[in-house]
């Protein structure tokens, strides 16, 4: 349904769902937060006014009480509750602080951040590092679980996933419960199309991992990338 064709209160979430939250103002976000706004105003247009009041400053409202924001015609103890636990939210995960992320230098890197879940299993798992383009790890993730001798990736799900965290680079990984580091002629073409891939969209392939209970083998320090 168009935005247009939407009540007033309604606007906010549906531009939210279209166009991303970067693309809302301030007294838009503030509605969302409101649910709703008075006889007289929508959610957006007494946001507006709250935020006016302040000099459009987060930091000015989040020292409003209950009983201030109560002030505001259409302001009830619930919505005023839900104003300030969101503005609460914002603080404590400004003070809090962000993990410095794992940066993947070599092979032994690599390794290092998939041992535990790959050196003692008894089926074989997919699993990948996707990186961004300093390297620094975003997300690791299962891809799939197979059977005692392989486990087959989807080329598709492995990339989906890539693009989905805005990742430049990734490495891929799986286990070998017979204990052999030697890749096989299956490791070995899956490998290369998943590089091919990663060619056409821009996304590179820096290393392939056999994990052992052990040790580990490395496509790219061995040359076979």
């Amino acid at each position: 349904m168009a935005i247009k064709f939407l009540a007033e209160d309604d606007r906010p979430r549906e531009k939210f769902l279209q166009k991303g939250k970067s693309s809302l103002s301030d007294s838009e976000l503030l509605a969302i937060i409101m649910g709703s706004g008075n006889k007289d105003e929508n959610a957006v247009e007494l946001a507006r006014k709250i935020l006016n009041s302040v000099d459009n400053s987060w930091h000015q409202l989040s020292l409003l009480s209950v009983k201030d924001l109560m002030k505001f015609k259409g302001i009830g103890a619930t919505k005023a509750i839900s104003i300030i636990s969101a503005l609460e939210i914002g603080r404590r995960r400004a003070v809090q602080e962000i993990p410095e992320k794992v940066i993947i230098g070599n092979s032994h890197d690599a390794y290092a951040v998939l041992r535990n879940q790959l050196s003692d299993l008894r089926t074989e798992e997919f699993w990948a590092i996707f990186l961004n383009n300093s390297n620094k790890v975003i997300h690791v993730s299962q891809l799939t679980q197979g059977g005692i001798s392989q486990s087959i990736v989807d080329v598709r799900t492995l990339y989906k996933a890539a693009l989905d965290h805005f990742s430049t680079g990734i490495i891929i990984a799986h286990n070998h419960p017979s204990g052999s580091l030697k890749p096989s002629r299956e490791d070995i073409n899956i490998t290369k199309k998943i590089k091919e891939a990663g060619n056409t969209l821009s996304i590179q392939l820096l290393d392939h991992i056999i994990v052992t209970q052990d040790s580990y083998f490395s496509f790219s320090d061995a040359g076979l990338l």
